[in-house]
């Protein structure tokens, strides 16, 4: 327990570092050792108002949208029992951007595109337990309680036809709006400035899901192993695809379909810090959480006033970063 104590230490620390250096970046560059003063007795300066009404926002929504994709990648991995599952493994991540895109294409405001994005997430949801409800239910009576690959099928083919609409859209979408389309799609945290909710999502799939950590480790070693030691494996593998999914839904809601933080973040924290649930799950919170932070200040930054897609810069630092990660457990 100290060990874990000590990781979540040192991950809020870096956390803290990051929301610091977020909230001091920008076109109108703020002095980090202010924020604080600036934060709890604003004096009403324009570097007070740009903190409590733009970045302060922002960057909490950041900070719970990584958190979020982050929890929901390790559940997933852990569901599939596969390390290369991802939060948008069974098609959310379509479903949002088909809701939020026609909500776009039609020129509804912004909270209609974000209610249109969850509403296509949760179609998504009910569409795949939907189609996965009776294999569920056959499997486990064969005694294989094998769902995984049945799931992911299932995600794989909803993801396919999810793609083929966003494409048709994307062609038939009036020039004007395309831009906004295209980076919804690659990930945009410019238009979130409602914190409150998927802060409060994530401390609550946080606090469900962490009491089962120990469940989790048994089902890593396979159905079987974990139903001979007392696991009830289908309403687990059940509970488990709510709970990553409700995450992966309301984070796309949020910023859009930001990638590599659900795949990278569990998986290089399970090469360093092992496999046990009850400490991987809140260090990836932390560690998707900053992670997410550190690239949406570098998305507003490295090229203003111009501001780029969060979804490329995670993009960018993922793929060099999953190839290295791959290359060192190779070598071992």
């Amino acid at each position: 327990m100290r060990h874990a104590l000590r990781v979540w230490a040192a991950l809020a620390l870096v956390a803290g570092i990051a929301l610091l250096v977020a909230l001091g970046s920008g076109s109108a560059l703020i002095d980090p050792l202010s924020v604080p003063r600036l934060l709890l007795a604003p004096d009403g300066s324009d570097a007070a108002e740009v903190l409590h009404t733009l970045r302060l926002p922002r960057a909490l929504s950041a900070f719970a949208t990584g958190g979020l994709l982050a929890l929901a990648g390790a559940l997933m991995q852990v569901l599939l029992r596969n390390p290369l599952a991802d939060p948008y493994v069974l098609g959310i991540s379509g479903g949002a951007a088909a809701g939020a895109l026609a909500a776009m294409a039609a020129g509804f405001a912004a909270v209609f595109v974000q209610l249109g994005a969850f509403a296509g997430a949760l179609l998504t949801i009910v569409l795949v337990f939907a189609i996965a409800h009776r294999d569920l239910a056959r499997v486990a009576a064969a005694g294989t309680l094998d769902t995984a690959p049945r799931l992911l099928l299932t995600g794989v083919m909803l993801a396919a036809g999810w793609t083929a609409l966003i494409t048709l859209m994307l062609a038939m979408a009036p020039e004007a709006r395309l831009r906004g389309m295209l980076f919804w799609l690659a990930g945009d945290l410019s238009g979130a400035g409602a914190p409150a909710l998927p802060l409060a999502v994530l401390a609550l799939l946080l606090a469900l899901s962490w009491p089962l950590a120990r469940e989790l480790n048994v089902l890593l070693r396979g159905p079987l192993a974990a139903a001979s030691l007392g696991v009830r494996v289908v309403p687990l593998r059940r509970w488990l695809s709510v709970l990553a999914s409700a995450a992966a839904a309301v984070a796309v809601t949020t910023a859009g379909s930001v990638g590599f933080i659900g795949l990278v973040v569990p998986h290089a924290l399970r090469l360093l810090l092992g496999n046990d649930q009850r400490l991987l799950l809140p260090a990836c919170v932390l560690a998707g959480g900053s992670l997410l932070l550190l690239a949406d200040t570098l998305a507003r930054t490295v090229a203003a006033p111009m501001q780029l897609p969060v979804g490329v810069i995670t993009a960018l630092l993922g793929v060099p970063t999953f190839l290295v990660l791959l290359l060192r457990r190779a070598s071992h």
